[in-house]
């Protein structure tokens, strides 16, 4: 069956709204008719090469939508289902999953280099850009790709779950590990910086800064939780201190993927703080650090893959959150935009004016 979709035919190259012929879901796959999806900025990555997967490819990781039929072995799901997507499920077996650490599996993107459609016009096979293909208006997913969506959640805000979300709401919780009365500052007011905002809020931070390089951002920032807006700049850290008693903060939590941007996270904190990358970046983008800062400092630099979630546990604490109005998804959403509006959403990421745009079906 024929459907359309966002095609990235090569890197660097413009997405192509495409017909595809999309098999059916052989065993243990489920195919989902896409109620929404979010542009993320790992598509951004993906579509620039700054991570690298094959192409050509239907990009688009996070969404949500109802399924339309499932294979043989597959009972988790039904016809009719509402459901989200996770692009990183983990194999069970790997020697990360068997620590439980299922954010870091080894085999989570192994998906990723399986055809998974072809071009009805030529008959080019086509790759699912992080093992979803959710910028189309159905996709055919492995099961384990799978979540029943929370109940009471429109399947258009719920497509963020499966991604700006989890990150950020893990990225404070289980990465940075915020308590309640510790102060945060959260670097980058794009759709994962907001999730994290929200979600230092939930954890009782008391002191809770945003920074951002645009300030029309502020509004958004401080609806999500933040107590002070910073419009980022080379006295940022100092500024930072100056709010928190001279000291920095407890925790900073970065969502940007820049060195400079990661280097003055770490500065912000106080000594023996702690800083989390959640931002992808290039391998230009160098961090440097002297030796005896780091043993004076006492500091903690950490990664962040996924928020450190496994989206099994964490979905459902999730929809609790939403459903007592702690978790607001909608604050999320930037623009709301039809599958052909794809490209100028991505040239508006491009221009570096996105936040977190909301692809309709």
């Amino acid at each position: 069956m024929a459907v359309r979709a966002a095609v990235l035919p090569a890197v660097d190259a413009p997405l192509e709204i495409t017909g595809i012929d999309l098999p059916g879901p052989g065993p243990g796959r489920v195919r989902i008719r896409l109620a929404a999806a979010g542009v993320c900025h790992s598509d951004l990555s993906l579509s620039n090469g700054t991570m690298r997967l094959p192409v050509p490819a239907v990009l688009g990781h996070e969404g949500a939508g109802t399924v339309v039929a499932v294979g043989e072995g597959v009972t988790h799901v039904a016809p009719g289902d509402g459901v989200v997507l996770n692009w990183a499920p983990s194999c069970g077996a790997c020697p990360a999953c068997a620590r439980g650490e299922v954010w870091l599996c080894a085999n989570a993107l192994a998906g990723a280099a399986e055809v998974h459609a072809r071009r009805t016009d030529d008959g080019t096979d086509l790759y699912p850009g992080l093992n979803v293909a959710a910028f189309a208006e159905e996709t055919v997913v492995p099961a384990s790709c799978v979540l029943p969506a929370p109940d009471g959640v429109p399947l258009t805000d719920a497509a963020l779950l499966g991604c700006a979300v989890l990150t950020g709401y893990g990225a404070v919780h289980h990465a940075a590990k915020v308590r309640p009365g510790e102060t945060v500052a959260v670097f980058g007011v794009g759709g994962v910086g907001l999730a994290a905002l929200q979600s230092a809020r939930i954890a009782g931070a008391s002191t809770i800064v945003a920074v951002d390089v645009s300030p029309a951002k502020e509004g958004l920032a401080r609806s999500a939780g933040a107590t002070d807006y910073l419009v980022a700049s080379d006295t940022t850290a100092r500024e930072i201190r100056a709010l928190t008693g001279r000291e920095g903060v407890d925790a900073a939590v970065e969502c940007v993927g820049r060195a400079t941007t990661i280097r003055t996270a770490w500065e912000s904190t106080r000594r023996g703080g702690r800083t989390t990358v959640v931002g992808i970046g290039g391998k230009d983008q160098q961090v440097t650090f002297n030796a005896l800062e780091i043993f004076h400092w006492g500091r903690t630099l950490s990664g962040c893959v996924y928020g450190n979630s496994d989206p099994a546990r964490d979905l459902p604490v999730l929809a609790d959150h939403i459903r007592a109005g702690r978790l607001d998804l909608g604050a999320l959403v930037t623009e709301r935009i039809t599958l052909d509006g794809i490209p100028a959403a991505f040239d508006t990421m491009l221009a570096g004016k996105g936040g977190r745009a909301l692809v309709v079906f």
